[in-house]
C-alpha cells in the first residue's frame, strides 16, 4: 500500500493550507490479528454516518474515506458506508450489518454514536472500532476501541484572523464603528467541542481586531437547516456583522448570502453557493486518520487509543480564500499565522490573550477523564496557555471567556 507524505502544503500548490500532523494522545492499544474474513476473503472497512452527503459534515468523512481508498489502493467493494444512522439503537443495527458483511475496521462519525461503538467492541472483539470525536477510549482501555480527532481549534483560530481582518476593513471603510465589530456564531450544542471552536475563532479575530465581541446562539442539533437559518437571522438582527458556525447545514451561509453578511463556513468552501459572502473555511481532513488506522492494522502494530492531528500532515485544512469577500492581504496573513502555529510562536489559548470574569487564569482543572458527573480531573494550564487536545484528543476547553455572550444554552 502506498503511503502519502503529509507535509506543509501551500495554498498555491494545493489550494489549501495544511495545518496538522499525526500525534498519539494517550496510550496505544494493540491491534488485533486479522479477523476471519468474509466469504470472499476481502479486507473491508465500514463507515457509519449520522447523515448523508447532503450534510457537509458527513460529506467530509465520505470524501476523506474515498481519498484514503485511492491512496491505499483499495477497491469500491472494500468500502461499505451506512448513512443516516441516528444516535440510537440504529447504530447497533448498522454495526451488526457491517460485521456480517465482513468489515475488519468500523468507523463512526458522530459523537452520539460512541456508546453503541463501545458496546460493540465487546460483542465483536476481532473488529477494530474507531470513533471520531469521542471521549471514552482512553478511559475504557479496550484493545479494539479507539478515538480520533484533530486540532481543529487551530483552523478555527486561523479563520478567526480572516474574520478580524474583514471587520477591520469594514471599520476602515466607515461601514461600522469599532464598537460595532460584533460577530455572530451558530453553534450546535453547548459542549466543549463547540465552545473550544468558537472561542478559538473569537481569539483569532481578536488578535487583529481588539474591539471585537461575539454572540453565540445554539440550535440543539448538529443538522437543522431551518434552525440554523433562524439562528443566523436572529444574530444578524442583533447587530452581528459577520457570521460563523459549528453546525452542519447550509442554513447560516445561505442567510448570510441573502443578507450580504460576510460568512466563515465550516467543513468546506461554500463559494459556489455564496460567492459574495464566503470568506474561508476550515475542515478536519480525516484521510490521514483513515490511512493511519488501515496501515497500522495491516502491520499488526499498535493503533493509538487516542489519536489527534496537530501541525504537520494535513489533518486540518483551510480552503482557498475568496478574494471577492475577504479583506485585502488575507491569504498572506493566514499563511503567516499558520507558520507561527507550526513553529509554536502562537498558542491558540494563550492565557494572556483572554480573561474569565475579568481575571487571567493561571490554573484550571478540566474534565478530561469524563464521568457521569463531569468531574474536573486534570490541570491543563501550564507554560502560559491552555493545553487543548494534549491529554485527550477530543476538546475539553469549556471556559466562558469575556467578550463572548451566549444567548441560550443547548445540552
Amino acid at each position: 500500500m502506498k503511503r502519502k507524505n503529509y507535509g506543509f502544503i501551500s495554498a498555491a500548490a494545493a489550494g489549501v493550507f495544511a495545518l496538522s500532523c499525526l500525534t498519539g494522545c494517550g496510550s496505544a492499544a494493540s491491534a488485533a490479528d486479522s479477523p476471519d474474513k468474509a466469504d470472499d476473503g476481502m479486507f473491508k472497512v465500514g463507515l457509519i454516518c449520522l447523515h448523508d452527503e447532503n450534510s457537509p459534515y458527513d460529506l467530509n468523512f465520505i470524501e476523506s474515506l474515498d481519498a484514503a481508498k485511492e491512496e491505499l489502493d483499495m477497491t469500491d467493494d472494500q468500502i461499505i458506508i451506512k448513512t443516516n444512522i441516528s444516535e440510537s439503537e440504529d447504530c447497533t443495527e448498522a454495526i451488526k450489518e457491517l460485521a456480517e458483511e465482513g468489515c475488519d475496521i468500523i468507523f463512526a462519525d458522530s459523537f452520539g454514536h460512541e456508546p453503541y461503538m463501545v458496546n460493540a467492541a465487546d460483542d465483536y472483539p476481532d473488529i477494530q472500532f474507531c470513533h471520531a470525536t469521542g471521549t471514552l477510549a482512553h478511559v475504557k482501555n479496550k484493545l479494539n476501541y479507539h478515538n480520533g480527532f484533530a486540532q481543529i481549534y487551530e483552523g478555527r483560530y486561523v479563520a478567526g484572523v480572516a474574520a478580524g481582518m474583514k471587520l477591520n476593513q469594514m471599520i476602515d471603510e466607515g461601514k461600522i464603528t469599532p464598537e460595532e465589530a460584533v460577530m455572530g456564531y451558530v453553534g450546535a450544542f453547548t459542549y466543549a467541542e463547540v465552545i473550544s471552536g468558537y472561542t478559538a475563532f473569537y481569539l483569532g479575530a481578536k488578535s487583529v481586531c481588539p474591539s471585537v465581541t461575539m454572540q453565540v446562539y445554539f440550535t440543539g442539533s448538529w443538522y437543522d437547516e431551518e434552525g440554523e437559518k433562524k439562528a443566523a437571522e436572529k444574530l444578524i438582527s442583533n447587530g452581528c456583522v459577520l457570521i460563523s458556525q459549528h453546525a452542519d447545514s447550509m442554513g447560516a451561509p445561505s442567510v448570510c448570502e441573502k443578507a450580504g453578511v460576510p460568512n466563515i463556513s465550516y467543513n468546506g468552501s461554500t463559494v459556489d453557493q455564496c460567492p459574495n459572502t464566503f470568506i474561508v473555511s476550515s475542515r478536519i481532513n480525516w484521510e490521514p486518520f483513515f490511512e493511519y488506522v488501515v496501515n497500522t492494522y495491516h502491520k499488526h502494530s499498535a493503533i493509538d487509543t487516542d489519536w489527534a492531528g496537530d501541525l504537520a500532515i494535513g489533518a486540518v485544512q483551510m480552503t482557498d480564500v475568496n478574494d471577492k469577500a475577504a479583506a485585502p492581504g488575507t491569504e498572506e496573513a493566514l499563511a503567516k499565522v499558520i507558520d507561527d502555529l507550526n513553529n509554536g510562536k502562537v498558542h491558540v489559548f494563550d492565557t494572556s490573550t483572554f480573561t474569565v470574569d475579568g481575571e487571567t487564569l493561571t490554573s484550571y482543572m478540566a474534565d478530561v477523564d469524563t464521568d457521569s458527573q463531569y468531574t474536573p480531573d486534570t490541570e491543563v494550564i501550564k507554560d502560559g496557555y491552555f493545553h487543548e487536545s494534549e491529554f485527550r484528543c477530543a476538546p475539553y476547553f469549556d471556559l466562558h471567556i469575556d467578550g463572548i455572550t451566549t444567548i441560550n444554552e443547548m445540552y
